[in-house]
Protein backbone atom coordinates (compact mmCIF):
# COMPACT_ATOMS: atom_id res chain seq x y z
CA UNK A 1 0.00 0.00 0.00
CA UNK A 2 1.47 3.41 -0.96
CA UNK A 3 2.29 5.95 1.70
CA UNK A 4 -0.23 8.76 2.12
CA UNK A 5 0.38 12.50 2.34
CA UNK A 6 -2.59 14.13 4.09
CA UNK A 7 -3.40 17.70 3.15
CA UNK A 8 -6.03 20.37 3.68
CA UNK A 9 -6.62 24.07 3.23
CA UNK A 10 -7.18 26.15 6.36
CA UNK A 11 -8.51 29.71 6.53
CA UNK A 12 -6.13 32.46 7.63
CA UNK A 13 -6.56 36.18 8.25
CA UNK A 14 -5.94 38.62 5.42
CA UNK A 15 -3.53 39.27 3.84
CA UNK A 16 -2.72 35.53 4.09
CA UNK A 17 -6.21 34.29 3.22
CA UNK A 18 -5.51 30.57 3.42
CA UNK A 19 -2.75 28.06 4.11
CA UNK A 20 -2.32 24.69 2.45
CA UNK A 21 -0.98 22.19 4.99
CA UNK A 22 0.46 18.73 4.27
CA UNK A 23 1.45 16.06 6.77
CA UNK A 24 3.33 12.83 6.04
CA UNK A 25 3.72 9.81 8.30
CA UNK A 26 6.81 11.57 9.73
CA UNK A 27 5.24 14.98 10.39
CA UNK A 28 4.38 18.36 8.92
CA UNK A 29 6.20 18.76 5.61
CA UNK A 30 4.43 21.62 3.83
CA UNK A 31 2.79 24.95 4.60
CA UNK A 32 1.85 26.79 1.42
CA UNK A 33 0.50 30.33 1.24
CA UNK A 34 -2.95 30.32 -0.33
CA UNK A 35 -5.21 27.50 -1.46
CA UNK A 36 -2.61 25.57 -3.45
CA UNK A 37 -3.50 21.86 -3.56
CA UNK A 38 -1.07 21.48 -6.46
CA UNK A 39 1.79 22.18 -4.00
CA UNK A 40 0.56 19.30 -1.82
CA UNK A 41 0.42 17.07 -4.91
CA UNK A 42 3.98 18.07 -5.88
CA UNK A 43 5.21 17.40 -2.32
CA UNK A 44 3.52 14.00 -2.34
CA UNK A 45 5.19 13.13 -5.63
CA UNK A 46 8.63 14.10 -4.29
CA UNK A 47 8.01 11.91 -1.22
CA UNK A 48 6.63 8.98 -3.20
CA UNK A 49 3.23 9.31 -1.54
CA UNK A 50 -0.39 9.59 -2.58
CA UNK A 51 -1.91 13.02 -1.80
CA UNK A 52 -5.22 12.69 0.04
CA UNK A 53 -7.36 15.59 1.23
CA UNK A 54 -7.66 14.49 4.84
CA UNK A 55 -8.83 16.80 7.65
CA UNK A 56 -8.25 14.06 10.25
CA UNK A 57 -4.64 13.47 9.18
CA UNK A 58 -3.86 17.18 9.35
CA UNK A 59 -5.92 17.99 12.45
CA UNK A 60 -3.07 18.75 14.87
CA UNK A 61 -1.07 20.83 12.39
CA UNK A 62 -4.18 22.80 11.37
CA UNK A 63 -5.14 23.35 15.03
CA UNK A 64 -1.67 24.64 15.99
CA UNK A 65 -1.50 26.95 12.97
CA UNK A 66 -5.00 28.31 13.75
CA UNK A 67 -3.97 28.89 17.38
CA UNK A 68 -0.83 30.72 16.25
CA UNK A 69 -2.77 32.91 13.81
CA UNK A 70 -5.33 33.71 16.54
CA UNK A 71 -2.58 34.76 18.97
CA UNK A 72 -3.04 31.77 21.30
CA UNK A 73 0.23 29.95 20.45
CA UNK A 74 3.83 31.17 20.29
CA UNK A 75 5.66 27.98 19.40
CA UNK A 76 4.87 24.80 17.53
CA UNK A 77 5.41 21.34 18.96
CA UNK A 78 4.61 19.35 15.85
CA UNK A 79 6.87 16.65 14.46
CA UNK A 80 8.45 18.02 11.28
CA UNK A 81 9.29 16.00 8.20
CA UNK A 82 12.43 17.63 6.77
CA UNK A 83 12.63 15.36 3.67
CA UNK A 84 11.63 18.17 1.28
CA UNK A 85 14.85 19.93 2.31
CA UNK A 86 18.44 18.83 1.89
CA UNK A 87 22.06 19.72 2.64
CA UNK A 88 22.78 23.35 3.45
CA UNK A 89 19.10 24.24 3.08
CA UNK A 90 18.15 21.78 5.83
CA UNK A 91 21.02 22.91 8.08
CA UNK A 92 20.01 26.58 7.81
CA UNK A 93 16.26 25.93 8.24
CA UNK A 94 16.85 23.70 11.27
CA UNK A 95 19.04 26.40 12.85
CA UNK A 96 16.28 28.96 12.22
CA UNK A 97 13.63 26.69 13.75
CA UNK A 98 15.77 25.93 16.81
CA UNK A 99 17.19 29.37 17.57
CA UNK A 100 14.89 32.21 16.45
CA UNK A 101 11.82 32.26 18.70
CA UNK A 102 8.50 34.07 18.47
CA UNK A 103 8.99 37.84 18.59
CA UNK A 104 12.68 37.72 17.65
CA UNK A 105 14.35 38.41 14.34
CA UNK A 106 17.71 37.74 12.78
CA UNK A 107 19.43 38.81 9.58
CA UNK A 108 20.43 36.64 6.64
CA UNK A 109 24.10 37.08 7.61
CA UNK A 110 23.46 36.27 11.29
CA UNK A 111 21.56 33.12 10.36
CA UNK A 112 24.36 32.08 8.02
CA UNK A 113 26.82 32.38 10.91
CA UNK A 114 24.46 30.72 13.40
CA UNK A 115 23.93 27.72 11.13
CA UNK A 116 27.65 27.22 10.47
CA UNK A 117 26.76 26.26 6.92
CA UNK A 118 28.70 29.04 5.21
CA UNK A 119 32.08 29.12 6.95
CA UNK A 120 34.47 31.29 4.92
CA UNK A 121 31.91 32.42 2.35
CA UNK A 122 31.83 36.09 3.36
CA UNK A 123 29.14 38.26 1.81
CA UNK A 124 27.76 35.42 -0.33
CA UNK A 125 26.56 33.66 2.84
CA UNK A 126 23.72 36.15 3.32
CA UNK A 127 22.67 35.71 -0.31
CA UNK A 128 22.68 31.94 0.11
CA UNK A 129 20.48 32.19 3.19
CA UNK A 130 18.12 34.52 1.35
CA UNK A 131 17.72 31.93 -1.38
CA UNK A 132 17.06 29.22 1.20
CA UNK A 133 14.38 31.32 2.89
CA UNK A 134 12.60 31.56 -0.48
CA UNK A 135 12.59 27.77 -0.80
CA UNK A 136 11.39 26.97 2.74
CA UNK A 137 8.65 24.32 2.41
CA UNK A 138 7.36 24.91 5.96
CA UNK A 139 7.03 28.71 6.39
CA UNK A 140 5.31 30.13 9.48
CA UNK A 141 6.29 27.02 11.50
CA UNK A 142 9.92 27.27 10.32
CA UNK A 143 9.77 31.06 10.66
CA UNK A 144 11.52 32.52 7.61
CA UNK A 145 9.41 35.67 8.14
CA UNK A 146 11.72 36.39 11.11
CA UNK A 147 14.77 36.69 8.84
CA UNK A 148 15.49 40.24 7.70
CA UNK A 149 17.84 41.92 5.28
CA UNK A 150 20.57 44.06 6.85
CA UNK A 151 18.80 47.22 5.65
CA UNK A 152 15.12 46.30 5.99
CA UNK A 153 12.52 43.57 5.74
CA UNK A 154 13.95 41.63 2.82
CA UNK A 155 11.86 39.39 0.60
CA UNK A 156 9.28 36.79 1.51
CA UNK A 157 7.62 34.01 -0.45
CA UNK A 158 4.20 34.85 0.98
CA UNK A 159 4.53 38.49 -0.12
CA UNK A 160 5.55 41.62 1.72
CA UNK A 161 2.09 42.23 3.24
CA UNK A 162 2.10 38.73 4.73
CA UNK A 163 5.60 39.19 6.17
CA UNK A 164 4.57 42.52 7.69
CA UNK A 165 1.39 40.94 9.15
CA UNK A 166 3.32 38.03 10.70
CA UNK A 167 5.94 40.36 12.21
CA UNK A 168 3.25 42.70 13.58
CA UNK A 169 1.39 39.65 14.93
CA UNK A 170 4.56 38.73 16.86
CA UNK A 171 5.08 42.30 18.11
CA UNK A 172 8.19 42.98 16.00
CA UNK A 173 6.53 45.65 13.81
CA UNK A 174 3.84 48.12 14.74
CA UNK A 175 0.54 47.09 13.13
CA UNK A 176 -0.37 49.14 10.09
CA UNK A 177 -3.50 51.24 9.93
CA UNK A 178 -6.01 50.20 7.29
Amino acid sequence: MPVQLSWRIIPAPEPIGALTVAVSEAGLCLVGFGAVPERAAAAAERLGADPVEDPAGTEEAAAQLAEYLAGARREFDLPLDWRLTHGTQRTVLQALFAHVPFGATTTYAELAALSGAYEGHGYTAARGVGSIMGSNPIPVVVPCHRVMAAGGLGGFGGGRATKEWLLAHEGVLAPTLF
